[in-house]
């Protein structure tokens, strides 16, 4: 992420559905069911969120189809489908990625609204002309509840598969937040701000965001590392996962802090060994630089952790600002053809949501089912870290992200002058971190997605 000054971001004021409608649930169908909940919604406005599942014979090409209470419900804007709306008719129909459900799967939706007096749920929905009244969940509902911290259910991570699995070797995804970096927002990160993360914003994880360059690591190595090692223990001491992150940025060949890499990790590594909640990011955002050499540092940089640290995951930043070379005309086929040789690994993927879409979100759909992602940053914004916020982007990628179980945490955890922080300028100073009065756009949405319930399982 490019520190730059962006505009500060205005604190929407969101109404919980909880508070307002109750549960939302639609029915569902023997041929198909369809989970509706409104996730916010504020004075003529508010957000759905629709999950498909399609009970009866797998499809390929898809239309659901709902009928809006005559409220004056209107569509606004809709994301992971192609949306229309004919009177109080409204239709969402299956793009490249989702357009295929095989019996059993499920793909998520969600469309902006507008309204006129009340809100009731929508009706009548169909799939490809098949009611869809098969049983629904309670979508509060948790099937299989893991008690405690993060860390205290899940243990030391692994890799199984293209998925970051816990102690029980089960699928299990970690929603969190991004330190900016720790030289200039040192006063964020402290008792009573990483107490909100954890109890309050229900983080999973903190992910220690130390600069290389740009007045970070190389002026002090050993102050740094201490920093680090300080941070990991105060997640640690809180349930939450440390994700240690190399924030490599200018220049952007990780192979010109080779040295540097080795000497930091083989520090962190040998202090940390014992912990469970530690996750190691070796490289942030590589750029200008080609996937080979990407590879070359990884596969030196990795055996210096495994000798201290053989059993945490490490996770490996990828080519154009960690787009697996999209932002630079590739795609994941580089890597899906010339891995990292090495076990126990992932490959990172950032994403800003103003100004990576669908091209970026078919990527991550395709890679998915090839190698272990996490995305170990993203921005509600454009990817200069200002701008207006995108909700509907961002809700379509987190809905994606859920979906797939794809762990990720956003930038920033810190009050910058810039729109993609969480909190408002200022807030370090105090100590409340988690108020709507401290919250920008951004963060009151981040904020609301990750503090919703986990679900890890533990059998």
């Amino acid at each position: 992420m490019k520190r730059i000054v962006a505009l500060l971001a205005t604190c929407a004021t969101a109404v919980g559905l909880t508070a307002l409608l109750g549960p939302q649930p639609a029915a569902a169908a023997a041929g198909c069911k369809v989970d509706y909940t409104v996730t916010s919604q504020w004075q003529g406005g508010f957000q759905a969120g629709v999950k498909i599942t399609n009970l009866g014979d797998p499809v390929t090409g898809w239309t659901l189809k709902f009928t809006l209470p005559d409220s004056g419900q209107k569509l606004v804007q809709g994301w992971n489908a192609t949306w229309s709306q004919s009177g109080s008719t409204v239709s969402a129909a299956g793009i490249d990625w989702n357009r295929t459900l095989a019996t059993g799967a499920s793909t998520d939706l969600g469309f902006v609204g507008s309204f006129t007096g009340s809100n009731p749920k929508p009706s009548a929905f169909t799939l490809n002309g098949v009611a869809c009244t098969g049983s629904v969940e309670d979508p509060g509902t948790d099937p299989n509840p893991g008690t405690g911290t993060p860390v205290a259910v899940n243990g030391q991570l692994h890799v199984c598969g293209v998925n970051l699995c816990n102690q029980y070797n089960r699928p299990i995804q970690l929603r969190g937040m991004s330190t900016h970096g720790i030289q200039w927002f040192s006063k964020c990160y402290n008792s009573a701000s990483l107490d909100a993360l954890a109890k309050d914003w229900k983080s999973d994880l903190l992910r220690i965001a130390m600069y290389v360059q740009e007045d970070g690591y190389e002026t002090d190595p050993a102050g740094f590392t201490s920093r680090v090692n300080s941070l990991v223990d105060m997640a640690e001491a809180r349930g939450m996962y440390a994700l240690i992150d190399f924030h490599t940025l200018t220049p952007g060949d990780p192979n010109y802090n080779l040295d540097r890499a080795k000497t930091f990790f083989a520090s962190v590594a040998a202090r940390n060994a014992a912990k469970k909640n530690v996750v190691y990011e070796i490289a942030n955002e590589p750029n200008g630089v080609s996937w080979t050499a990407i590879k070359n540092y990884a596969e030196q940089v990795i055996p210096v952790i495994r000798a201290a640290d053989p059993d945490a995951v490490i996770i490996v930043g990828t080519r154009g600002w960690s787009s697996l070379g999209v932002s630079d005309g590739s795609s994941e086929t580089e890597v899906v053809n010339n891995p990292v040789n090495a076990t126990n690994i992932m490959y990172a993927f950032h994403f800003y949501a103003a100004s990576h879409k669908d091209n970026y979100r078919a990527t991550v759909s395709r890679a998915a089912s090839k190698l272990p992602l996490f995305v170990t940053e993203f921005g509600t914004v454009s990817a200069t870290g200002g701008g207006t916020m995108d909700r509907s982007s961002t809700t379509a990628w987190l809905d994606l992200l859920d979906q797939l179980k794809i762990s990720y945490a956003n930038w920033t955890y810190s009050d910058a002058n810039e729109s993609s922080a969480a909190l408002k300028p200022g807030t370090c100073d105090g100590t409340d971190y988690s108020s709507s009065g401290v919250l920008t756009e951004s963060g009151a949405l981040i904020k609301s997605r990750i503090s919703t319930a986990d679900s890890f399982p533990t059998s």
